[in-house]
């Protein structure tokens, strides 16, 4: 019974390849085979019976709780030739569609041929088409480049704002630059005062503190009416005094007080001046 069983497993299986004319025949010798063995299987199942019922006849009064046993078998048999039966005429009707399937005719596959050839005949018009596009933005991604840029108009103020916005972005000389150009051009603009004031305050961030003095007396000296001396005053005298010249930090932060006593510089002046002995 196994071997007949693996005999139909083996023909099922087949059946998942190519439905082609051999492979039918192959499936139809497999069914053969295994009708000729259920044949077979039923002749042996005969001479099982009859032996049963003598051997049965013999030992009935002795072994009767083997009648049942011998019974239970016959009956399993029996389900085993059932089944077996059952997948045969499966087997049987795949079969057919098997045979069916070798006899359709290939119209269907030179259908989805011609289909598919049409369809990548489409496919490359568009490529093409796509590609045209991206050579015309090319070019016109190239002429806008190689035309010449229109040059920024710079005023005083936004050269100014140039060189505050390199200051606070820490680049020292960068802005130091800005503003001594910013000087050059617009030496008596309303900023100048200011210009020359961040001038002291890139020299004083990088510890130059006797260049930053030098800008800081520019303040002093070229714009004493202007509201950045206070402010330049009292960097210089902390200029001073990180280089421990104390005596010039103590004149400079005086003048301060003295010169301009209701700024918010003579206030800070008059700390110093407490700490500086």
């Amino acid at each position: 019974m196994k071997y007949a069983y693996f005999l139909l497993l083996a023909a099922v299986t087949g059946l998942s390849g190519c439905a082609t004319q051999s492979s039918l025949d192959v499936v139809r010798s497999d069914v053969d085979a295994v009708k000729t063995r259920l044949f077979s299987v039923e002749k042996d199942l005969g001479g099982v019976r009859d032996e049963s019922k003598q051997g049965i006849g013999s030992i009935e009064k002795e072994y009767k709780s083997d009648v049942t046993a011998v019974r239970k078998l016959s009956a399993d048999i029996q389900a085993s030739m059932d089944s077996l039966k059952a997948e045969i005429q499966a087997l049987n009707g795949k079969a057919d569609d098997l045979a069916i399937a070798t006899k359709k005719p290939t119209d269907d596959l030179a259908r989805y041929r011609e289909d598919a050839d049409k369809r990548m005949l489409t496919l490359e018009d568009r490529v093409m088409k796509l590609q045209a596009a991206m050579d015309e933005l090319g070019k016109k991604l190239g002429d806008l480049a190689s035309q010449p840029k229109k040059e920024e108009v710079v005023t005083p103020e936004s050269a100014y704002t140039k060189g505050l916005e390199l200051f606070k972005a820490g680049d020292m000389p960068g802005a130091r630059d800005v503003f001594t150009k910013f000087l050059d051009k617009y030496p008596q603009h309303d900023l100048a005062a200011n210009a020359q004031y961040w001038i002291g305050e890139t020299f004083y961030s990088e510890k130059g503190y006797e260049p930053a003095i030098l800008a800081y007396q520019e303040v002093i000296k070229q714009y004493p009416t202007k509201d950045k001396v206070p402010a330049a005053m009292l960097k210089q005298a902390m200029s001073f005094r990180a280089i421990k010249d104390t005596k010039s930090a103590r004149y400079v932060l005086k003048k301060l007080v003295e010169g301009y006593p209701k700024s918010d510089e003579a206030k800070k002046a008059k700390e110093l001046l407490k700490e500086i002995k």
